[in-house]
This record gives structure tokens, sequence and C-alpha cells, in this order.
């Protein structure tokens, strides 16, 4: 009895654990954004915030250019996502559908790509684009970042468009539809589940990145929402409220996108695992 009442209940005990442990630095970064400044640097911590302030969301959204901030983010951001998704539907239809040599080679070179560090390869992207004199510009940010998340995307869509029933995109063109007809008509809707998993992957890849705008846009009006959330310092140390209702209204895009996807975005993550 007491062995199975333990089996039942560390599985219960850990879940909580861990969620405790992931959800309380996000709640302490919300709880600190609504904190006056004496409650933030209190030498006894206030768990719950009573008088609340929004005193440092209006220093955060006061910085210089910080609209201008938030149009480059969701620009690059989302022509990224888009630009990724459009290609790694054509790859991973000819990686899932077609033979041809050194297919493999292709899948294998995906897999490192996806593997590795994007910081190793800074000093050599800055050159590039410094040669091709588009530095302070959205449009190198942008074909970086969708070569960030291709290697990830083709990977996980190929999953998908392998599970699908070759039978149906045949059936299809039997009716008369070409090849481009069945897969938009046929094999499409069925792969929502994976543009879903992979759009919310990209989504968060592209809006967190910080080290290439940092070294390829040194103009104000070139730079995006990670360096805002590096600005809240004086000469007297750190703005912690300015820097927490920052990191609040950076993650709260994130957030909201995660809560209206999640469904379809798990289902895709663990199906594009196991399938193809």
């Amino acid at each position: 009895m007491k062995r199975s009442l333990f089996g039942r209940l560390w599985p219960n005990v850990t879940a909580a654990v861990l969620f405790v442990a992931f959800v309380f630095p996000v709640y302490w970064m919300f709880a600190t954004a609504f904190k006056p400044a004496g409650d933030i640097i209190a030498d006894d911590p206030v768990w719950f915030p009573t008088d609340i302030t929004f005193e440092h969301f209006k220093t955060a959204t006061g910085v210089d250019h910080f609209w201008t901030y938030v149009g480059n983010s969701l620009i690059v951001t989302v022509l990224a996502v888009v630009f990724a998704l459009v290609i790694a539907l054509a790859g991973s239809f000819a990686l899932a559908r077609m033979r041809f040599r050194g297919r493999r080679g292709f899948i294998v070179g995906f897999m490192l790509a996806q593997m590795a560090p994007w910081e190793v390869m800074v000093i050599a992207i800055y050159m590039i684009v410094r040669d091709s004199s588009m530095l302070n510009s959205l449009v190198p940010l942008t074909v970086f970042y969708m070569m960030m998340i291709l290697p990830f995307t083709i990977l996980t869509l190929r999953g998908f468009v392998a599970a699908v029933p070759r039978e149906l995109e045949e059936a299809a063109m039997v009716d008369g539809c070409t090849r481009g007809q069945a897969f938009r008509r046929v094999i499409l809707p069925l792969l929502a589940p994976g543009l879903m998993s992979t759009s919310l992957f990209g989504f968060i890849t592209a809006w967190n990145e910080f080290p290439l705008v940092l070294v390829l846009n040194k103009e104000a009006g070139a730079q995006t929402l990670p360096l805002w959330l590096s600005s809240f310092q004086t000469a007297f140390g750190d703005d912690w409220g300015a820097t927490m209702a920052a990191s609040s209204l950076f993650a709260v895009p994130i957030l909201i996108l995660f809560v209206f996807l999640q469904r379809r975005a798990v289902s895709g993550l663990t199906a594009g695992a196991v399938k193809g």
C-alpha cells in the first residue's frame, strides 16, 4: 500500500517542484515590474506587491526610439518566419517525397546546421555584411534569422509531409490536379500542426536574438527590442524596476502567441519528432 501510494505521489511532487522552479522567475519578473523602487531594493523581499505602480513601464516605454525598436523587431521576426516557412515547405516536400542522390547528405547537413552555434560565425557574418555595405540595415538580420530557423523548420515539416499517405496526393492527381495543386489542396491543410510549431519556434528564436543585431546594427533606428532591454543602466547602477518592466513587455508577445498556438504547437513538436 505504501509503495503504491509513493508510486502515485512522487511524479506529482516532482511535477510540482519543476513547475515552481520554472514559473517562479517569470512571476518574480512581472511582480518586480509593478513594485515601487523601495520594495525592489528592500532587505526583506516583498513577495506580493501591494503598492502597485506603473512608473517602471512609463520609464521603459519612454526610451528614445522605443516604437522604432518594436517595429523593427516585428518586421524582422515576421518576415524571417514567413520566408523560412515558404522555403521549408518546398524543401521538406522534396526530402520526404523525392528520392535523389545525396538526399541523406542533405538531411545530415540540416542536422549539423541546426546544432552549430551561430555565435562562432558572428565575425564572418559581420565581414560579409560590411563588405556588402549593408550595416545598419534590417535586410541582413532578416536573411540570417531566416537561416537560423530554416534547418529546424525543414526537418520538422519533413516528418509531417512523410506522414501524409501518398495515396491522398495520387488520388488528387488522378482527379485532375497537378502536383502543385495536390500539395496546396491536400497536403498543406494537413501540415497545420507542423506549421504552428515551427512558426512558434522561429518567432521565439528571431524575437530573442541578440548578438547579431548588436554587431551589425549600431544605429538606434536599425536596432531591435533585445538591445532595448540592455539600455536601463544609469550612472548609479541598473534600474531594476524598468528592466523588469521592459522584460515583461518583451515577453508578452511570445506568451500571447504561445497561448493561442499551444495545442497545435505541442502536438506538432511531438509528431514531427517521431515521424518521417
